[in-house]
């Protein structure tokens, strides 16, 4: 067990999201898909403009559906960040992708980011001929513009477009915000007119218990590399308000194997300590509060086959 304390910290927003503007309201929802490791949650943090999905150079490190709201001018706009599809090869990757296609077809516009060093290849490839038979408007966004020769973007975007037409082609930079602000301003204009889902004010639906466990599994994540590659998962298992302000957090993290609880705990426990003060400090710096987080690492083997685990994360449990 480790704890830890944190100060409050003001979280500064980085995209103009833009001014309410007089008219009729737009509303809906964005679904960005890709392969793994395209940028779709750095994007999404980025057009949000405070984190709300967890990046680890990881692939596969999106499991559940998270939503980002962001207003711009008259328009309400949900971002869905998915998991990254390609092939399966567990159960859990099963149902990951099956989330990711469905929230993909119940969507108002699909975004299909790319990342263009890699260009069309594998599970990108794959996508976009699945793509080409989803009857929804689509929108192509090349990433990682400022590492690609401007010539090879644009062969790029033609080659994309043969083989799935798209409505609009964006080029951006999802880690630096370029082309961010061209594609709130499509959207505000492309969106269906119609009532705001959420308040005004709100940012995600996403739960601070869950969002707090998604941030201790990204610290996990960029602490151990490849040592723990997919075998764990992290549950808030007490949340209390304190008459201080503070908050006190309890977490669960499963590992599958005693040799990967070893692995977790380090050395004395150096491991573990490095992992929650990270994390306590990135959930005290979203909630402006002082926080008390307390980590336990359980053992539960085969707990990717483990339906409750499913519905923790907001998956459909792969029959």
């Amino acid at each position: 067990m480790t704890e830890e304390t944190g100060k409050e910290v003001e979280t500064e927003k980085e995209v103009d999201t833009g001014e309410a503007a007089a008219g009729p309201t737009h509303s809906g929802f964005v679904a960005l898909i890709g392969a793994p490791n395209a940028g779709k949650s750095t994007l999404l943090n980025k057009l949000v403009g405070v984190k709300v999905s967890i990046v680890s150079h990881k692939v596969q490190t999106t499991r559940s559906i998270v939503r980002g709201i962001v207003m711009h001018n008259n328009a309400q706009i949900v971002f869905i960040d998915t998991p990254g599809i390609f092939k399966p090869r567990r159960r859990l990757d099963r149902a990951m992708v099956t989330s990711a296609w469905g929230n993909a077809h119940d969507a108002d516009i699909i975004f299909l980011l790319v990342d263009a060093e890699r260009g069309l290849v594998g599970d990108t490839l794959n996508i976009l001929e699945s793509l080409a038979d989803v009857k929804r408007p689509k929108v192509l966004l090349l990433n990682k513009i400022d590492r690609v020769r401007h010539e090879a973007l644009l062969a790029l975007a033609a080659k994309a477009n043969e083989i799935c037409p798209f409505d609009e082609t964006f080029m951006i930079s999802a880690l630096k915000g370029a082309g961010c602000k061209d594609l709130l301003d499509y959207l505000a204009k492309t969106l269906p007119e119609g009532p705001w889902y959420y308040p005004e004010d709100q940012i995600s639906d996403l739960p601070m218990r869950q969002l707090s466990a998604e941030i201790t599994r990204e610290k996990l994540y960029l602490r151990l590399h490849q040592e723990l590659p997919y075998a764990s998962h992290v549950e808030t298992e007490k949340w209390e308000e304190r008459k201080d302000g503070s908050v006190r957090i309890e977490q669960v993290i499963y590992v599958e194997r005693d040799g990967h609880k070893k692995i977790l705990l380090g050395k004395n426990g150096e491991t573990i300590k490095h992992i929650s003060q990270g994390s306590r400090k990135e959930i005290a710096e979203i909630l402006g509060q002082t926080v008390h987080l307390f980590l336990f690492v359980k053992v539960r083997s085969n707990w990717g086959n483990d339906p409750e685990r499913y519905r923790e994360i907001g998956l459909e449990f792969p029959t």
